[in-house]
């Protein structure tokens, strides 16, 4: 079995914000191809997440909607204390994000079938941004043979 790892950077807008990294895998993918296994994509990060869906415009609006319902960005978490814990000067006030983050996922696995990610018509691969602007780092491992 192959295995080759890539990190690809991305620049995060503030907020929440989505971003459609299918495009990097298929690059990467043609660079080192692999007639079947998996990819492998691991965001390196605790207030940012992966999910596969549809990259539509609205239904992304829809998503930030979804998630700031679950955890509002003015709501009262215990993180947030920055006074009661060690800090950086910089530290942000994101709990929400954090509790964001883990009502999703952070690694997806897309398999390779006959060298093609085998994604459905309309799915994509999307990194969320849940307390940006930042400057992200996601592991793309690819695996097989």
């Amino acid at each position: 079995m192959n295995i080759t790892n890539h990190f690809i950077d991305v620049e995060t807008k503030a907020g929440i914000s989505i971003h459609n990294l299918t495009p990097q895998i298929k690059n990467l993918l043609a660079a080192n191809p692999i007639k079947n296994g998996y990819v492998l994509v691991f965001a390196r990060h605790t207030t940012t997440a992966l999910f596969v869906n549809e990259y539509e415009e609205r239904l992304l609006e829809d998503i930030k909607v979804y998630l700031e319902k679950l955890a509002p960005p003015d709501g009262k978490y215990l993180h947030n204390d920055l006074h009661l814990r060690v800090v950086p000067p910089d530290e942000p006030i994101n709990g929400h994000s954090h509790l964001m983050a883990i009502t999703l996922n952070n690694s997806e696995y897309i398999p390779i079938v006959e060298e093609n990610l085998a994604l459905g018509t309309w799915q994509s691969v999307m990194l969320i941004e849940l307390d940006g602007p930042r400057k992200r780092n996601v592991l793309i491992q690819i695996c097989g043979e």
